[in-house]
C-alpha cells in the first residue's frame, strides 16, 4: 500500500520529468533557454538562504544556474559562472529569461487560480 509520502514523491517525479518547458528567446546571448517546470527543496535551499541573507541579486543568478537548460536538459551554467555572472552579464537579459520562466510557470494548469488572484 502507497502511503502519502510515496504518493507525494511519485508527483513531484512525475513534474520534474515532465519535459522541458521553453524554449525562451535571448537574441543577446544567441541562445534559448530551456527549463523544468519545477524544482526540488535541495536545488533551491541555496536561493532561499541566499534571499534571506538579503542577497537578492546573487539569488536571481543562482536561479539561472539552477534552471537554464539547452535543449538537450543540460545546464548552460555552472556554479562556477556565478562570478562572471552577476559582474559581466546585462542584469536585465537575466531578470527577463528569470521572469519569462516564472510567467510560463505560472500558466501551467496547477496554480491558475493563484494566478488569477494576482491578476
Amino acid at each position: 500500500m502507497s502511503t502519502v509520502l510515496d504518493k507525494a514523491k511519485s508527483h513531484m517525479r512525475d513534474k520534474i520529468s515532465g519535459g522541458l518547458k521553453g524554449p525562451i528567446a535571448v537574441p543577446e546571448w544567441e541562445t534559448e533557454v530551456w527549463y523544468k517546470p519545477a524544482t526540488t527543496f535541495h536545488q533551491e535551499s541555496k536561493v532561499i538562504e541566499l534571499q534571506q541573507a538579503g542577497k537578492t541579486v546573487e539569488a536571481l543568478v543562482q536561479t539561472l544556474i539552477n534552471r537554464a537548460l539547452d535543449k538537450d536538459g543540460k545546464n548552460i551554467f555552472r556554479l562556477a559562472d556565478k562570478q562572471d555572472l552577476m559582474r559581466g552579464v546585462d542584469p536585465a537579459v537575466i531578470l527577463r529569461v528569470i521572469q519569462d520562466m516564472n510567467d510560463e510557470d505560472d500558466y501551467d494548469g496547477d496554480n491558475l487560480e493563484e494566478v488569477a488572484l494576482k491578476n
